[in-house]
């Protein structure tokens, strides 16, 4: 019986991870089609855009918390730090001003090579390291993201890239900052809190610098909504709750599958072609994961 139950909770814990994982993932895939569909299309200015993301996710989170509480006869409790909701804030000012000027492809691959950057260089400092089969994985899956994202691309604008380059490094340090937090919910809670003000400011910014590019309908405001709601606020809560199962050079590697899942969506849901070499990088990208997530550290230095 002991035996039964020391294997079972093994499991049952992996299959967790992984189910967290995945939710996590698709929750930053569809943020990303939500945003490429308000801004491309010309729905909603880039700050009114961040601001109402901003918002609407400390609303959810706030009121989750609140129904959390009122279950347990406690009053709500908000955490994080002004450090993460700066990075937040950066993150989702920087990701939504740079698609102005990039195309999806190279703003995502310069988006998530920062973040890979980041997240690998952070391990790498702390003395994480993986077994061979672990940087094979890990090389694979970038290779893949390489081939999905660099052919054809067009060269970026030096502005664009520089602002993506930044959302990016600040995800990366926003994600590893949210690895040691005991309470998910409340840190979330507390950094999308923190964050709204400085969005706000920018959109007021914005406005009174450029008052004619400043624009809004019904459709761009609901998909900011459901960015900021759901695959925002929500999802953050789940990256957090998934995030402590790993080390920092595996959280940096499942990350990859983003655009991949990204790209996928597009095909499905925006009528975007399914190409050979999309279904080569599919392949390269989550068997790379796929190495990452099953080899084992080696022993850090």
């Amino acid at each position: 019986m002991m035996q039964t139950g020391d294997t079972t909770l093994p499991r049952r814990a992996a299959s967790t991870t992984i189910v967290l994982i995945a939710v996590a993932m698709l929750a930053f895939a569809a943020n990303s089609l939500l945003c490429r569909l308000a801004l491309q299309q010309g729905r909603i200015d880039p700050a009114s855009f961040g601001a109402i993301r901003l918002a609407s996710g400390a609303l959810v989170l706030l009121l989750v918390m609140r129904v959390q509480a009122a279950r347990r006869s406690s009053s709500p409790k908000t955490g994080g730090d002004w450090t993460a909701a700066l990075m937040l804030f950066l993150y989702v000012a920087g990701f939504s001003f740079a698609y102005l000027l990039l195309p999806a492809g190279s703003g995502a691959l310069i988006l998530f090579g920062m973040v890979q950057l980041t997240m690998l260089a952070a391990g790498l400092w702390k003395g994480e390291r993986f077994t061979a089969a672990g940087w094979l994985g890990l090389a694979l899956a970038i290779g893949g993201l390489v081939l999905l994202l660099l052919p054809g691309v067009a060269a970026p604008s030096l502005t664009g890239a520089a602002l993506m380059a930044v959302a990016g490094v600040a995800w990366g340090i926003y994600s590893l900052r949210g690895r040691g937090v005991p309470d998910p919910l409340a840190a979330t809670a507390g950094n999308f809190m923190r964050a709204t003000p400085l969005g706000i400011a920018l959109l007021a910014l914005f406005w009174l610098a450029w008052a004619a590019r400043s624009h809004l309908d019904a459709g761009g405001v609901a998909l900011a909504l459901a960015s900021g709601a759901i695959t925002s606020g929500l999802g953050y809560v789940v990256w957090y709750a998934a995030l402590p199962r790993l080390a920092a050079l595996q959280a940096a590697s499942v990350q990859l599958s983003v655009p991949l899942i990204a790209a996928l969506g597009g095909v499905l849901l925006l009528g975007e072609a399914f190409t050979a070499r999309l279904a080569l990088a599919s392949v390269a990208i989550l068997g790379g994961i796929a190495l990452v997530l099953g080899a084992k550290r080696a022993a850090p230095r």
